[in-house]
C-alpha cells in the first residue's frame, strides 16, 4: 500500500481561498459532481453556492410545524435551524433541524414538510445530523433530549443517539453516547463512525448485513486532545478520517490505525482553557462558551470533500459568513448521492 499522503501535508493558510457570501451558520455543506455547494443556512433552508459562485438562499415554506408562515414577512420561519443535511434519493434535501427538534425534507424549491418528530411517541430530542447509506437507509443523530443544548454540555451525560428511518418511523439503534454529533460510513459501510462532542472522541460500531450496530468501540484515541470538542468528520479514499474541533476551531485526521494530527489550530487557547474548566466542573455558561470561535471558520463545524476530483476541502462553521476552503493531497470518499 503507498505511504498515507496526509503525514507529510501541512495547510498553507495563505493559500486558502472563500467561496459565498453573508451566509449564516453555514454548519453543513453539501458538495455535487457539477461544482454546486450546498449550505445550511440559519435563515430557515439553505444557500446554493453555483460552481461560479453565485448565491442563491433557498427558505423553508410550508410544513406541519412552521404554522403562520405562508406570507412572505413570515416566510424565514422563527425558530428553524437547518444542521445537518443530506440528499435523498430523488435530490431532495433531508434537514435535521435543531431548531424545531425534528427531521425535514426539503424540495429545491423549498417546500418542506417533516419525516419525523417523535420515537415511540416520545419527542425526538435535538435532531443533529442526518446521513443516508447505499441502501437508500436514513440514519439521524440526537445530541441530547434536554431542550436547552447548553444544559447537556457535561461530562456525565449520555442521552445521545443513532437512530434509523423505517417505514415510516424512526427506530433507535444505538444510545448511550456523549452528545451525538455527525456520522459516517467507511468505504464498505462495515463500520459507522459516530462523533462524540462532549466524550471527546469518536466511536464506531461493526454494522451487519440487517443494519443493525454492534461491538461499539473508541477509534482513536480515548481524548482528542486540549479543547476536544468534535463536530464534523468525513473520510477521505485513503482511509483517512477528518474532523473538526468545534469550540477550540481545530482541523484534525485520525488515520486508519487511529493516530491523530492536527493540521489547523485557530482557537485562542486563554479562552479554550477557561471554557474547558467550565464543561469539567459541569457549568458552562453562555458568556464563555460564545467568547470561543475565531479565525479562519470560527465554530470549525465540518468537512466536505468536493470539486470534479473530490480533492477540494470545504470547511463549515457555525459563526462564519463564509466557507474556507483548500486542496486535499488525496480524494475525498465520494458520498452516496455521487455514486448515482
Amino acid at each position: 500500500m503507498q505511504a498515507n499522503p496526509i503525514l507529510d501535508f501541512d495547510i498553507d493558510k495563505a493559500s486558502l481561498q472563500y467561496i459565498g457570501s453573508n451566509l449564516q451558520r453555514p454548519e453543513c455543506i453539501l458538495a455535487e459532481p457539477d461544482g454546486t455547494l450546498w449550505s445550511a443556512d440559519a435563515r430557515g433552508g439553505v444557500v446554493r453556492i453555483a460552481a461560479d459562485g453565485s448565491q442563491q438562499i433557498i427558505t423553508q415554506k410550508r410544513s406541519e410545524h412552521f404554522r403562520g408562515a405562508a406570507s412572505e414577512a413570515t416566510r424565514y420561519l422563527e425558530g428553524t435551524l437547518p444542521n445537518g443535511l443530506a440528499f435523498a434519493r430523488n435530490g431532495d434535501l433531508l434537514i435535521s433541524n435543531f431548531g424545531t427538534d425534528c427531521l425535514e425534507v426539503m424540495s429545491r424549491d423549498g417546500r418542506s414538510r417533516v419525516l419525523a418528530d417523535s420515537i415511540d411517541g416520545q419527542p425526538i430530542g435535538k435532531v443533529n445530523f442526518v446521513l443516508r447509506d447505499s441502501q437508500d437507509r436514513i440514519w439521524i443523530t440526537v445530541s441530547t433530549k434536554i431542550k436547552n443544548w447548553m444544559h447537556a454540555l457535561r461530562t456525565d451525560l449520555d442521552d445521545g443517539y443513532v437512530a434509523r428511518y423505517e417505514n415510516g418511523t424512526f427506530r433507535i439503534v444505538a444510545d448511550g453516547f456523549h452528545f451525538t454529533n455527525e456520522i459516517r460510513f467507511d468505504a464498505k459501510e462495515e463500520f459507522l463512525y459516530v462523533v462524540e462532542t462532549t466524550g471527546g472522541r469518536v466511536s464506531r460500531l461493526r454494522v451487519d448485513a440487517k443494519g443493525n450496530l454492534r461491538d461499539r468501540e473508541i477509534f482513536g484515541p480515548p481524548s482528542l486532545g486540549k479543547g476536544a470538542w468534535p463536530d464534523g468528520i468525513a473520510f477521505d479514499s485513503y482511509g483517512n478520517l477528518w474532523g473538526t474541533l468545534v469550540y477550540s476551531d481545530k482541523l484534525f485526521v485520525l488515520t486508519p490505525k487511529g493516530d491523530l494530527r492536527v493540521l489547523l489550530d485557530e482557537g485562542d487557547p486563554a479562552k479554550v482553557d477557561a471554557l474547558e474548566q467550565q464543561f469539567f466542573q459541569g457549568k458552562v455558561t453562555q458568556d464563555v462558551l460564545f467568547a470561543t470561535g475565531q479565525g479562519i471558520a470560527p465554530w470549525m463545524a465540518s468537512v466536505t470533500f468536493g470539486g470534479p476530483d473530490l480533492r477540494t476541502v470545504y470547511i463549515g462553521s457555525l459563526k462564519g459568513n463564509r466557507i474556507p476552503y483548500f486542496r486535499s493531497p488525496v480524494a475525498g470518499l465520494p458520498m452516496v448521492h455521487w455514486r448515482g
